[in-house]
């Protein structure tokens, strides 16, 4: 399907200003009747001249409601008559601007008026925001307010009280900067971790796993706090990880996984996991991946390894830009009609395998006549698992699996013929960098020198092709052969700490430089030297009333724990006291606004639990290729040693190396062997010539609070 639009209707209108911008998502709506505009300057010009209101719009292309929104509303003629007569309407892709995005959802929310997308904001010519919603239809319908009533209100609000509107505006944005002091009053950072847990502890669906009812995200940070204060004291916090397995296991079985193709689904509908919304979402994969092969190497369940796996043979398969990056997501909707692409009837089963095979996966995955999804379809989920398939068939266990493999294979390729939903293919710094992490511990941890090499490929994509040779900082994104959009905080920070776990992944110098590069660039252009931590956009930009700073680590990790975390690491490998003095003074600053809240920043308490641990590097000093050189990898990559770094001192490269790390260059090999260093503070202990020596060494001082 074209990138340019969801749907064919009107595809013969004139375009409007959009037709020239390269967000897929503007140029979904570059045909409308609504005279759009991108956000800038010319616009805010146009509002001021006209003294007519901003109509501001925000969303992403694979989003299902703005689609549809656009195909009741923004295609409807007498709602774009109403628009471009009374309003400059605005159009703003959230992905390429989440700075705009996070002013005026903040904003909406102050206002009481709910959050998500669209965004439908309405801003003076100021860009103050003094009314918001979100999906409006063209007429009152369901409890939502028609749009069409909505503009004429605002449209006579503005007439005849415009200095109302416009104190509102003010006050709200007013409002937002007061919210970005942190508070006085700060709490201990152990404080912080118990309330954290204990809040995870008590609102967990033990039944069916995850957090709350209905709707389910996957909230993968909490999971991966969860991870971290469960190894930190597995006797007393062993109910953490129960937390986590139970979530990935439903989650495993839930129709939010892709039991074809690999990857997850942005989230699910119903409380178990069943019936998912289906866009998949590149950050979500990558965050997904890491968590199900921290929890393989927490517990040796080969099925962790398979889920993740998976996930990134998706993304090599599917979401990968022929350049090398990673594109951004799959949209819901296929053919006008959300998850059409995915579900299966008994019929479609029956087209496509034997029927032994058909009859043993409808078992195994629920297709059934009635369905579980609109009109009778079945979204896939494992209802049974293989020994009741076994005992139901008569089947051994082995066959059984060989069965379902051969099934799932020729089901996917037949689903690849059907009409695919819209991909957004462009290239995002920051979720680039979480995918460039997530294949390089998967290389680790699975001993896949391949997916190494495919994070290699795309973290090559990103220096050359995002990043400003001139300024040494980042662009956020590249599509169609221009990179543009000032990087924000979260694009640096991902992006570096992809590199730095890509040096983990190689032990190749140069992602060591180019993460520590990045860095530089962080702190020249994030710091607030006030309050500690770190704007999430870069200051210049006249259009953003307030520099914000994300206090939330939800689907989207907030900017300032990512950094916070990769300070910490990289200042400690370094040697580079100021960024540890910074990430610091990031976690005073957050020890403050997160008192009562802890929750809300799961990573950046991940990254609090990292920098008060001793610094525990692993350095293997012998031939990258050799087989004992790899058994030692094996060793570490087998245990969950959060924060811990293993560097293969490769002869081949010891000079580039020590010079980023001195510290490393005298650690040799002892006769003629591979021989490994534990090092806590760069303070290393004897050599170890023997995978199972160090594991034992490894597993002596795998509790980080006995050894702090």
């Amino acid at each position: 399907m074209s990138p340019t639009s969801p749907h064919d209707a009107h595809a013969t209108r004139p375009a409007n200003r959009l037709a020239g911008e390269k967000s897929p998502y503007l140029l979904q709506h570059a045909r409308n009747p609504v005279d759009w505009w991108p956000w800038g300057e010319p616009a805010f010009a146009e509002a001021r001249a006209s003294r007519r209101p901003i109509f501001l719009s925000i969303g992403y292309s694979t989003c299902h409601w703005c689609h549809v929104m656009e195909r009741e509303s923004f295609e409807d003629e007498s709602v774009a008559e109403l628009m471009n007569r009374w309003f400059v309407p605005i159009k703003v892709d959230r992905e390429e601007r989440p700075d705009v995005d996070r002013i005026y959802m903040t904003a909406a929310q102050a206002m009481g008026l709910g959050g998500g997308w669209p965004l439908n904001v309405f801003l003076t010519p100021e860009l103050e925001p003094f009314y918001a919603g979100t999906y409006f239809p063209p007429e009152a319908r369901g409890g939502h307010a028609g749009l069409k009533q909505v503009l004429a209100s605002v449209h006579q609000a503005w007439e005849e009280r415009r200095g109302d509107l416009e104190q509102a505006g003010r006050t709200v944005l007013g409002a937002l900067e007061r919210s970005e002091a942190a508070p006085q009053t700060t709490a201990a950072r152990e404080e912080l971790f118990v309330q954290a847990a204990q809040w995870f502890a008590d609102t967990e669906d033990r039944g069916c796993g995850g957090f709350g009812h209905a709707p389910k995200f996957p909230t993968v940070a909490n999971l991966g706090f969860l991870l971290r204060w469960w190894v930190r004291d597995p006797n007393a916090h062993a109910g953490a990880l129960d937390i986590v397995l139970r979530q990935l296991d439903a989650m495993q079985r839930g129709g939010i996984h892709d039991h074809l193709g690999g990857g997850f689904h942005r989230y699910s509908v119903d409380r178990g996991w069943n019936v998912p919304h289906f866009e998949k979402m590149l950050y979500d994969q990558a965050q997904l991946a890491v968590v199900y092969l921290e929890a393989f190497q927490a517990t040796s369940r080969a099925e962790y390894a398979a889920v993740a796996r998976g996930v990134l043979e998706y993304v090599a398969r599917d979401l990968s830009h022929g350049g090398g990056g990673f594109d951004s997501a799959e949209d819901a909707d296929s053919e006008g009609e959300e998850g059409r692409f995915y579900v299966w009837t008994p019929d479609a089963l029956a087209a496509a395998l034997p029927a032994d095979q058909a009859e043993l996966f409808a078992f195994v995955y629920g297709v059934a006549p009635h369905g579980n999804f609109e009109g009778g379809a079945t979204v896939l989920s494992e209802v049974h698992d293989a020994a009741a398939a076994a005992d139901r068939f008569q089947l051994g266990l082995d066959e059984v699996a060989a069965r379902l493999a051969a099934a799932r294979a020729t089901l996917l390729a037949a689903r690849a013929r059907r009409v695919r939903p819209h991909r957004d293919d462009k290239v995002i710094a920051a979720w680039n960098g979480l995918m460039i992490s997530a294949f390089a511990r998967g290389a680790g941890v699975l001993d896949d020198e391949a997916l190494a090499a495919r994070a290699s490929q795309a973290a090559e994509f990103a220096w050359e092709r995002l990043r400003d040779p001139a300024s040494g900082a980042l662009n956020r994104r590249w599509r169609d052969g221009e990179a543009a959009g000032d990087g924000q905080l979260d694009d640096h920070a991902d992006l570096a700490t992809g590199f730095l776990d890509l040096f983990a992944a190689t032990s190749e110098p140069r992602w060591l430089a180019r993460a520590a590069a990045l860095a530089e660039q962080l702190v020249a252009r994030f710091r607030d030297p006030d309050e500690g931590g770190w704007f999430e956009s870069p200051e210049g930009d006249p259009s953003i009333k307030v520099r914000m700073k994300n206090g939330f680590d939800g689907a989207e990790l907030a900017g300032n724990s990512v950094a916070a975390e990769l300070l910490a690491r990289l200042g400690r490998l370094l040697d580079r006291h100021d960024w540890q003095a910074e990430a610091e003074r990031t976690f005073d600053a957050y020890a403050r606004r997160l008192n009562g809240g802890a929750m809300a920043m799961p990573r950046m308490l991940s990254a609090m639990l990292l920098a008060e641990t001793p610094a525990r590097d692993i350095v293997i000093a012998g031939d990258p290729a050799a087989a004992d050189t790899r058994a030692m990898r094996r060793a570490v990559e087998a245990r969950f040693l959060p924060g811990a770094l293993a560097v293969v001192r490769d002869p081949a490269r010891a000079a580039a190396l020590g010079e980023l790390l001195p510290w490393v260059a005298p650690l040799a090999p002892r006769a003629g062997r591979a021989t490994a260093y534990v090092c806590v503070d760069h303070v290393c202990q004897l050599p170890i010539t023997d995978s199972t020596a160090l594991a034992a060494a490894l597993d002596a001082n795998a509790n980080p609070k006995e050894n702090a």
